[in-house]
């Protein structure tokens, strides 16, 4: 059970996060992404006439058993295999945090910015309205979430989702290096 209780390492978990592809596409045909599934759930359960929302969504619907999947293997894992240890961070990455005034690492995220505490006041409209927001947009427009475009379109040798991966990446490096810093000291100091 231990094994099942710590993280797995790259060499072991890339390969078969990467081995998901070829399963999809030789099982059904299918394309591995999570985004797509929101539009299957608004396309299912809203009844206006938005044509966004106007196709056979009962054909993707494998997507939202996937969906599903995921979210029951993330529940399994919390109450099962938790191993009650804080997340490990790179001693770097701690360091930079603390010096932007984060003091809380005993969860997924910092207890500092995620907290019912933040939900209406500026640290909450900027991270959690604002940055979802930017993350629905960025997704919509490029067609697709970062699992979709680095995983499964890259490895089917799609230009458009190597275009996407670049940009994803630049834009994480961006906000990480140049913006985040002076958004923190801004939120937290």
């Amino acid at each position: 059970m231990n094994i099942l209780k710590e993280p797995w390492p790259w060499y072991i978990a890339g390969p078969l996060i990467g081995l998901a592809v070829p399963l999809l596409l030789i099982i059904g045909n299918k394309a591995l992404g999570i985004s797509s599934s929101l539009r299957h759930i608004c396309a299912a359960c809203i009844p206006g006439k938005i044509p966004f929302f106007q196709y056979d969504w009962k054909k993707e619907s494998w997507n939202l058993f996937f969906v599903g999947g995921i979210m029951l293997g993330a529940l399994v894992t919390l109450l099962f295999f938790q191993n009650g240890e804080p997340v490990k961070l790179n001693p770097s990455t701690i360091a930079a945090l603390q010096a932007a005034g984060v003091q809380e690492f005993d969860e997924l995220m910092p207890g500092d910015i995620f907290n019912w505490g933040n939900a209406f006041n500026a640290t909450g409209l900027v991270f959690f309205i604002a940055g979802g927001f930017m993350v629905g947009f960025g997704t919509r427009y490029a067609g697709g979430c970062t699992s979709g475009h680095a995983i499964m379109g890259i490895s089917t040798l799609q230009w458009p989702s190597l275009v996407a991966t670049v940009c994803f990446m630049a834009g994480g490096f961006t906000m990480t290096n140049l913006i985040l810093p002076h958004l923190m000291k801004w939120l937290l100091l």
